[in-house]
This record gives structure tokens, sequence and C-alpha cells, in this order.
């Protein structure tokens, strides 16, 4: 190992010990490494940019981005809850079944876990508090619902992995729908065993006129996914496109259809959208140059090469691959594995004949659970900040749903045509 690589593995461990903002310390640990090697810290800008001008796919990453503020801060929200509520809000339980199908939906428009639980999930959870559920629950399961925001197309993560690995983003859209729905089932059986055990209650039942206004209404909010799925799947856009349009369409909707969004409101809204790019642009270009680093050093070779003596097998590989994202996301930001681990995974799964769309979907999967995973999942802290609800109530109450989530993860990484059987029935996908 070269000294070069040891002071940046040496400063990178720094980085999360001194706590400092992940995408400024990853590039930090990259200069050091140059300026140790003796070459010139501008190595770091020149291999960013490279990873911007050459990468067409990585332009939808903040399309999405601004589509998914501007869905969350126009008000949208209050009419995807109205449209849950009419529809399974009366059953055993309604309101938590109500949080996870109003996640299904907002996750067709944004691809954003924390736009969900930061935006949609506030209301949720007052709502659950007032009919009486328990607060360390209902902030639980808003956490919970939250993961199938990125899984569910569109997902920035998945644009992001496609940038990565050249597995199609249309291909890998559709690989997370089954996957996402079985997670929203897995959650409703859950919240269904527990209404029943704690005697939550139904909530009030919506009369016909109001379910049918309160559908219409959404309706213009609903579109959204069919407009970017349709226009992909058709050919008439691409992803890049797909994410132009969806910003473009949400604005309609807010400026014009709902009237909740006024010009101060956009201005704050590209304002967040400028901060959310440029905190993901560093985490991007960071990647790019521990990934050069990587290569450089033969990192990952030797990787590759000890997995490869120590097993042949894909799915102890996927086994592998699993415990070490669930381990890392109870410490790491899911930014840094999606950056940094999995690049070094996906040439070995190439090796091992795994297919690359059904890789990447178990791997943002797991990321997703990551955010929920004690003692430092990101959800948690979001869930129970907006509502003032103790932390450890939070955790206490997230392990059994966590159960849910890692029975669904076991089931699409040894069942693969799970992910795969869309791509190939709309796509015709051969991977």
């Amino acid at each position: 190992m070269s000294l070069p690589l040891i002071v940046f593995l040496i400063v990178f461990v720094l980085i999360f010990v001194l706590r400092m903002p992940i995408p400024l310390g990853l590039m930090t640990a990259c200069c050091f490494y140059f300026i140790f090697r003796g070459s010139g810290i501008e190595t770091v800008g020149q291999q960013t940019l490279t990873t911007f001008y050459t990468n067409y796919t990585i332009i939808a990453v903040p399309l999405f981005i601004f589509a998914a503020n501007v869905m969350n801060s126009g008000k949208i929200t209050d009419k995807i809850f109205d449209f849950a509520l009419g529809f399974v809000g009366r059953f055993k339980g309604g309101l938590g079944h109500v949080n996870v199908l109003a996640s299904l939906v907002f996750a067709g428009m944004t691809g954003s876990a924390i736009a969900d639980a930061s935006g949609l999930g506030k209301m949720e959870i007052e709502s659950m508090k007032n009919e009486g559920y328990d607060a360390g629950f209902s902030c639980a399961i808003t956490a919970a619902s939250a993961v199938i925001g990125p899984i569910f197309p569109p997902s920035i993560p998945m644009v992001i992995y496609a940038m990565y690995s050249g597995a199609s983003v249309g291909a890998l859209f559709l690989g997370g729908m089954v996957p996402a729905i079985l997670l929203a089932i897995a959650l409703m059986a859950y919240i269904m065993f527990v209404a029943h055990k704690r005697n939550y209650p139904i909530s009030q039942k919506m009369g016909l006129k109001k379910f049918l206004f309160s559908t219409l209404t959404a309706i213009p909010a609903l579109l959204t996914p069919i407009i970017l799925l349709a226009g992909i799947y058709t050919g008439v856009m691409t992803p890049t496109e797909a994410g132009a349009v969806a910003g473009f369409y949400a604005l309609l909707v807010s400026f014009f259809v709902y009237r909740v969004m006024g010009w101060k409101d956009l201005w704050n809204i590209l304002k967040e959208t400028v901060k959310g790019v440029g905190t993901c642009s560093l985490m991007i270009g960071a990647a790019a140059c521990i990934n050069y680093i990587a290569a450089r050093e033969q990192v990952s070779m030797a990787i590759r090469n000890f997995i490869l003596n120590t097993t042949n097998n894909p799915y102890v590989f996927l086994l592998i691959v699993n415990i070490a994202i669930l381990i890392l996301g109870m410490f790491i930001d899911t930014s840094v594995i999606q950056s940094v681990f999995v690049p070094l995974m996906i040439p070995i799964a190439t090796a091992l004949g795994i297919d690359l769309l059904h890789f990447g979907l178990v791997c943002v999967f797991n990321m997703m659970v990551g955010l929920c995973t004690p003692p430092f999942g990101m959800l948690l802290f979001i869930t129970s900040g907006v509502s003032n609800t103790p932390l450890k109530d939070v955790i206490k109450e997230i392990l059994l749903p966590m159960g849910a989530m890692l029975l669904v993860l076991i089931i699409i990484t040894y069942i693969p045509d799970v992910v795969l059987f869309l791509p190939r029935i709309f796509m015709g996908y051969g991977g």
C-alpha cells in the first residue's frame, strides 16, 4: 500500500470521526492523496468535471430534485393525503394504511425519501397522533413508508446508479415497481396486526361525494408518474427529459391548477434546489476522484480478487453485499455507500454473472433500509424532529417494520424475476 493511499485512508476515516460535511471531507481526502503523490490538486477538479461533462444521464438528478421540491412546497401533499384517506382510511388502523398509500403515490412524483418524510410525513404523523396512535409508532411507520420513495419510479438513487453501471434508467425504474408495491403490502400487513393488537381506531368514513371530490382534485397530481413513465417507455422522451417535464408539470399544477404557489415560493424552491444540487454534485465529484484513486492504486482489483477467491457463488456474494450495506448503513450516510462502496462491487457482480439491473435494485433497496437503521438512520431523525418525538421511542418502534423491509429485500435478492419481469415485458429487456 503506497504512502499516498495510506494518507487518503487516514483522512477518509478522520472526516467521519470529526463529523465534517461528507462531500467536503471526501474532496479533502482526495486532495491529500494527490498532494502526497506529487500531482497538482487540479486533478480533483479535472476528474470531477470529466464526470459531469461526459454523462448525459446525471442531468436528470437536479431536475428530479427540483420536481420534488415543487411537489413538497405546492401543498400537493394535502391532495394526496385526502385521496389516500378515502381509499384505505376505513380499515382498522386506517391512518397507518393512509400513510403507506400516500407515500407510494408521492413516490411516483418525487423519488425522494427525504421529501416524503419531511413534507408529507409531518402531516401524517400529526393526523395519527390526533387520532390516538402512539407517537413512536406514527414516526416509525412514516420513516418506513418514506423508504418507498426512491424505490418506486422516478428515483434519484437509480439515476446515479445508472451513471456508475451503465444500466438503463428506464429499466431500473420499471424494475423498482414491484419491490415498492411489495414493501407497501408488507408494511400494511404489519400495521393491520399492530392496529388490532393495540386497538387503533378506524378513521371516519368518507362519504361518496367527498371521496369523489378528493379523487378528482388529486387527479392532476396523480397524473405525474403516468406522464413520466408513459413518456419514457413509449420512447417520446429520455429519463433526463422526463425530469424536465416533471418539474415543468409540477409548476403548472401548483401555479394554475391548485393555485397554491407564488413567485416568492418559486424563488425559495430554486434556492433549495441549488443547495441540494450543490451537495449532490460535490458528492458525485468526490466519488469520481475516489473511483479514479481506487483504479490507479488497483484497490478495485484487489477487492475483486479477494472476493472471487473467497467465493464464486453469486448468491453468497449478494449475501455479503447485503450484510455490508446494512452494517455501513447504520453508521454512514447512504450517499457515501452509493458513491464509494457500490461502484467497487459492480465489476465483481459482472464477473459473477449477476444482472446489473437486479444488482442495482438490491443495492438501492438496501441503502434505503439504511435510512431507517439505528443509530444514525436519517429518516429516524427527520420524523423525530418534525413531530418532537423522543428518538428512543422511534427507534423502539422501527425494529419490526425493518423486519418487513428485510423480508422484501430477501425476496428481491434471491428471486431476480421479481425485479426483472416488468422490464422484460415492457422493454424486451434481455439482461
